[in-house]
């Protein structure tokens, strides 16, 4: 007779992630043999660059990159990090205290919790907000507070609305800006509330800047660490993932506060070992990449930007454009929820979606398009939505 074998309580009370939920779905309807347009995951469909994949390709040769990585990672790798956090944003760090790698930001985001959160400190993370803000608080024993984005409000959060005895108790804030799933900015006044909420009331605050490099018409996202007092609160993680087309290849990296970076790194180096050199040697190459060179690719999503856009506001959908990351926050058209109008475009129309609740309670009567296939394709979508509405 089998053991009955139960699952942990943190795992029990876990919702179903987002992301798997919907490849469930596409896998259902391929199956049915639908011709699926996938604008659901932020998963870049352009190939990475070639000279990042030679990089890796020389880099796998060599033998000492066959052996563990260090756990903070190269010095090489988090000197290039540096090089390019001065490059880009005019901010200064020191590679050995104030750089860490990581293994995709969404390593470091689930991790940071297990670094500094309680059972019943409170983690204050935005809604709609990427889901593992949410689940690395539960894992570490935290109590989530939601901080809703609203449309009236910019789509950052209103920090009046936080309950005094809330933040007394708070440990860690996530942030995110250009915002998944919304897409919106953040102003240096913004960052600057948020700094000095941190400041009165002692708690870390975390940036998940994955995005600032997907922008359009030259506006250029700015880092939540060239703000003044940021590095004395918090720190930000950044992907290679959106900007390089390089998902697959997991490699991220965390910076700022070194006391939080050392915090970090403590759960890192207990639970990983690090990311591949050669990875990480193909990643300096990648960070070293001219400026110029990653402009063809924001010009390929501006123009799936604009034929989504264009074609949806002319169905009479309300789309936000985008001067960032490559989502479109879409509300719902009259008669739909968030999950009805998903489940009605897969159905209908071939087309995966993700629904605004997903990402939280304040995402319900949205939903969100990523611009993850050509322009001729982006054209067919709208003309498959426009059928539906």
């Amino acid at each position: 007779m089998r053991n009955t074998i139960e699952l942990a309580e943190r795992v029990k009370h876990l919702p179903p992630y987002l992301f798997d939920k919907i490849d469930k779905l596409k896998k259902q309807a391929r199956g049915k043999g639908v011709d699926l347009i996938d604008l659901s995951i932020g998963d870049p469909d352009i190939p990475t660059p070639v000279h990042i994949v030679e990089a890796l390709k020389e880099a796998a040769h060599k033998p000492e990159h066959h052996r563990y990585p260090s756990y903070e990672g190269m010095p090489a790798y988090r000197e290039a990090v540096a090089r390019w956090y001065k490059q880009r944003f005019g901010v200064s760090l020191d590679a050995a205290s104030e750089v860490l790698s990581l293994i995709g930001s969404k390593e470091g985001i689930g991790h940071l919790p297990l670094a500094y959160v309680n059972p019943g400190d409170v983690v204050l993370c935005p809604s709609p907000g990427y889901p593992v803000y949410a689940i690395g608080t539960m894992f570490a024993g935290g109590e989530v507070h939601l901080m809703p984005l609203l449309e009236s409000n910019g789509y950052f959060p209103d920090f009046s609305a936080i309950p005094d005895d809330v933040l007394k108790r708070a440990k860690l804030m996530f942030l995110n800006y250009p915002n998944n799933p919304t897409s919106a900015l953040c102003t240096e006044e913004q960052f600057k509330s948020a700094i000095d909420l941190a400041h009165k009331y002692n708690f870390i605050i975390c940036h998940d800047a994955a995005y600032t490099e997907m922008y359009y018409n030259g506006k250029k996202p700015m880092s939540f660490l060239e703000i003044d007092g940021a590095k004395d609160v918090g720190v930000e993680l950044h992907s290679l993932s959106k900007t390089y087309n390089m998902t697959g290849w997991r490699i991220g990296f965390a910076v700022g506060n070194s006391d939080v970076i050392f915090g970090l790194g403590k759960i890192k180096t207990n639970l990983d070992s690090g990311v591949f050199q050669a990875v990480q040697e193909a990643a300096i190459a990648a960070l070293d990449t001219n400026e110029a060179a990653l402009a063809p690719l924001r010009d390929t999503y501006r123009a799936r930007r604009d034929i989504l856009y264009d074609g949806l506001k002319s169905i009479g959908l309300e789309p936000m454009k985008p001067d960032a990351t490559f989502y479109m926050w879409t509300k719902v058209p009259k008669g739909y929820n968030s999950e009805s109008f998903a489940v009605a475009l897969l159905e209908k129309a071939g087309i995966s979606a993700t629904p605004g609740n997903g990402f939280g309670a304040a995402g319900e009567g949205y939903i969100r398009f990523a611009l993850t296939v050509d322009v001729h394709r982006m054209q067919e979508a709208v003309e498959r939505i426009r059928k539906v509405i």
